[in-house]
């Protein structure tokens, strides 16, 4: 995707994966993605899935028609379905598209590209083993798939490979194998 700076939209909503989204951040940022993380709740602190409470950069509102290389959403049961009921971010989600940038998503997640009705028939995701039910397609029994502008993870022990496959495609193999270099870990 060349050499420019990548920008990526990161939605936050109660009950979110702390696992996932904290990976997602840190792994973007440690590659030189400006990372915006943005509730789409009342406040900027959101808890998460397991009780710790994140910070976002912005609102939601604040953000949400700024251009992005991609956007990522991380998973969690209750956040997942606290996205699904945000109608503001669907649509967002399908002008991403449109526009021909990378949409992602880990984890419950997936299910939010479904409702979102993003995802062009035969791209090949997967996702949280107990939401294949959930989605309008057969779920690879993968970690991490990419197809083409979709990249998507099956769950929080998904998220290093997830991140850094993100980066991969936003940045490229010489930042995401440094970047893994610099994280100590061989999942690349």
């Amino acid at each position: 995707m060349g050499n420019a700076k990548r920008k990526v939209l990161v939605p936050l909503a109660r009950g979110f994966e702390e696992v996932e989204e904290v990976t997602i951040v840190d792994v973007l940022r440690r590659g030189g993605v400006e990372v915006v993380v943005a509730s789409i709740e009342d406040s900027l602190s959101v808890v998460g899935a397991h009780g710790v409470e994140i910070k976002a950069d912005a609102s939601f509102a604040s953000v949400s028609q700024e251009r992005y290389d991609a956007i990522v959403l991380p998973g969690g049961g209750e956040g997942t379905e606290r996205l699904k009921a945000c109608d503001t971010l669907l649509s967002r989600l399908r002008r991403q598209k449109e526009e021909g940038g990378l949409l992602c998503a880990i984890c419950a997640a997936p299910t939010v590209l479904v409702d979102a009705e993003v995802l062009d028939p035969g791209v090949h995701i997967t996702c949280y083993p107990t939401c294949v039910v959930d989605i309008d397609r057969q779920a690879a029994d993968a970690p991490v798939v990419a197809d083409g502008e979709v990249i998507t993870g099956r769950a929080p022990g998904s998220a290093m490979l997830f991140a850094l496959v993100v980066l991969k495609t936003l940045c490229g193999d010489v930042v995401a194998g440094k970047t893994a270099r610099g994280l100590v870990t061989d999942v690349l």
